[in-house]
């Protein structure tokens, strides 16, 4: 299944000159999404993956379906004041200021094998800083799995030293 045809591009969203990538074709269909869900779990076939890891907001929907499908608990990484206990916190830079995220200090220990899930790789600042919070916990970062690159933005680059997959690349 060629998962790029179902994908949508909205141009001009969320300002001129932003091309984008809509996934929401993709998981009203439930074939292309039981097959987006399949790829990324065949991306981490005998890693010994203990958790599932996904990114606010869209890294939640495929994170916690490939959480299921593979047997373990899948761990939110969250914008700052969403988690009700004690947090790691990690900042990094955006086009025009910078964010945060967090994990829960006792959501992950030494041991645990982290697959992150994402929806989009872009820049990449925001999938760096999750790898960094995983390993804050103690846990190593097993893979780095993307639904969607834009590999003209070249965020790969911030990750280098980590195994990343996306499943389309435009």
């Amino acid at each position: 299944m060629d998962l790029s045809r179902i994908l949508r591009t909205i141009p001009d969203f969320p300002k001129p000159g932003i091309n984008f990538i809509d996934i929401t074709p993709l998981l009203k269909d439930y074939n292309a999404f039981r097959e987006t869900v399949s790829l990324l779990i065949a991306t981490v076939a005998d890693r010994g993956i203990t958790a599932v890891a996904g990114i606010e907001s869209r890294g939640f929907i495929f994170g916690g379906a490939v959480a299921l499908e593979l047997g373990v608990g899948f761990i939110p990484i969250r914008k700052p004041g969403k988690l009700p206990a004690a947090t790691f916190s990690q900042s990094y830079d955006l086009e025009y200021g910078t964010d945060t995220i967090e994990i829960h200090t006792d959501a992950l220990g030494p041991g645990d094998r982290v697959l992150i899930v994402d929806d989009l790789l872009a820049t990449g600042g925001t999938m760096q800083a999750a790898a960094k919070l995983v390993e804050q916990t103690g846990a190593s970062v097993e893979k780095i799995a993307f639904v969607v690159e834009l590999g003209f933005l070249n965020g790969r680059e911030k990750l280098t030293g980590y195994d990343v997959t996306s499943l389309v690349t435009f």
